[in-house]
């Protein structure tokens, strides 16, 4: 998979635990999203990495896949699925490839869009039309650079640019992504360290054509 973080160092995150996403809960906002009505059959969950969302949606009766091109992750999302006695799937896997069958209904990217190269984008978004079915949504929660944060950080028009061929961009909206706020990025945004923050992210909503 390419993007402006090589794998080896998301390896180094995980088993380091210490990467500001690693939160220990789904996110509000992906919570919020099945809670009010949009997530539907079978789904895709791409970069699951400690496997949240994955646990949480599966658990409410859906039929869901974790993937991600992190070994490490996809071992520690396996113990935690265990740890929550939760029967679901995980593999490793590449987003950028993710075959010609279209079998999901529903993706949920949480912070895996941001972490793109700007030209990899509109790759990424043909290998979820290709694996989504006509009809089928995804959900994207990722950084927004309109407020100092942390991580990769885009701006809407990063979105709108690549959903474009295939897609209608039904909603793009400002919200929030939760993170553990380490010691130095702490004093750099002036916040409490080694504590719950929500940054200011985009959630956007794909419908594939």
């Amino acid at each position: 998979m390419t993007s402006s973080v090589p794998a080896s160092t998301f390896d180094t995150a995980y088993e380091s635990q210490a990467a500001p996403w690693i939160i220990g809960e789904p996110q509000p906002a992906i919570v919020a999203l099945e809670r009010d009505g949009w997530i539907r059959s079978t789904v895709l969950d791409p970069g699951c990495g400690t496997g949240e969302h994955t646990i949480h949606l599966t658990r409410l009766g859906y039929d869901v896949r974790g993937i991600d091109f992190s070994l490490r992750a996809i071992e520690q999302a396996r113990a935690n699925a265990e740890r929550h006695q939760v029967a679901t799937r995980f593999d490793v896997a590449d987003a950028m490839d993710l075959g010609d069958e279209p079998r999901y209904d529903t993706v949920v990217d949480s912070a895996l869009f941001h972490v793109f190269d700007p030209a990899d984008r509109a790759a990424y978004t043909r290998s979820l039309h290709a694996a989504t079915r006509p009809g089928g949504r995804v959900h994207v929660l990722a950084l927004s650079d309109a407020e100092p944060g942390l991580g990769p950080q885009i701006s809407d028009t990063a979105i709108r640019d690549a959903f474009q061929d295939g897609w209608e961009l039904e909603e793009l909206r400002p919200s929030r992504y939760r993170v553990i706020v380490g010691k130095e990025d702490a004093a750099r945004l002036n916040l409490s360290a080694n504590m719950p923050a929500d940054m200011l992210a985009w959630l956007a909503r794909a419908r594939r054509l």
